[in-house]
């Protein structure tokens, strides 16, 4: 059984930093690509940012290049987000998400595992 688990969010002032973290369980992950997607509400999920577990290419959206690094460590089975700088329009519900042999990254429902989600909130 898949399982994906967030954790690391919480409360900040704009132009802080958060690490979000997502421990993956469940079956080898070598041949997926790992993504985070946030919603905040009202508003449809949205693409964040994701990696390739194998090779580590890495993908992100506009809003957060250059903001957010995406990161994984194989040896702890775990992805992370890396959120600096962060602006009172990054508030979301912040998901991991798990796909296999993902060629458009971007696209939630591309996706075959999800996390419960980890709150992100940046008061300005």
């Amino acid at each position: 059984q898949v399982q994906l688990v967030e954790s690391g969010g919480g409360l900040v002032q704009a132009g802080g930093s958060l690490r979000l973290s997502c421990v993956a369980s469940g079956r080898a992950f070598g041949s997926y690509a790992m993504g985070w997607f946030r919603q905040a509400p009202g508003k449809e999920r949205e693409f964040a940012a994701a990696i390739t577990w194998s090779g580590g290419s890495t993908y992100y959206a506009d809003s957060v290049k250059g903001r957010f690094t995406i990161s994984r460590d194989k040896a702890k089975n775990t992805v992370y987000l890396q959120m600096n700088r962060l602006k009172s329009e990054d508030t979301a519900v912040y998901y991991c998400a798990a796909g296999r042999g993902i060629v458009a990254v971007t696209i939630p429902s591309r996706y075959e595992y999800w996390g419960q989600g980890t709150q992100v909130t940046v008061s300005s």
